[in-house]
């Protein structure tokens, strides 16, 4: 595992999740204020970048208007992919 800047628009965000609006506004104030604090997390397939958690942090750092968001990165075959799809 590593940890690495990604930019946003290489995470494929396979999974819909409806965040909660709150939670998303609060992580924008902390953000701007302090900085992103705990990456997200993400898997790297045939090297895509896949995100299915950190769902809230994701979209804080997009309405931010963030270009890169802090991951952490976990290289994983397309089994592990499929596993986490179905």
């Amino acid at each position: 595992m590593r940890i690495q800047d990604i930019p946003l628009r290489e995470i494929r965000r396979p999974l819909f999740r409806q965040n909660d609006q709150e939670k998303v506004r609060a992580l924008m104030e902390s953000i701007a204020e302090i900085g992103l604090q705990e990456p997200i997390d993400v898997l790297e397939v045939d090297g895509q970048y896949y995100g299915f958690s950190g769902c809230h942090r994701y979209e804080a750092c997009t309405k931010l208007g963030h270009e890169t968001i802090r991951c952490r990165v976990r290289r994983a075959p397309k089994s592990v992919l499929k596993a986490h799809l179905a």
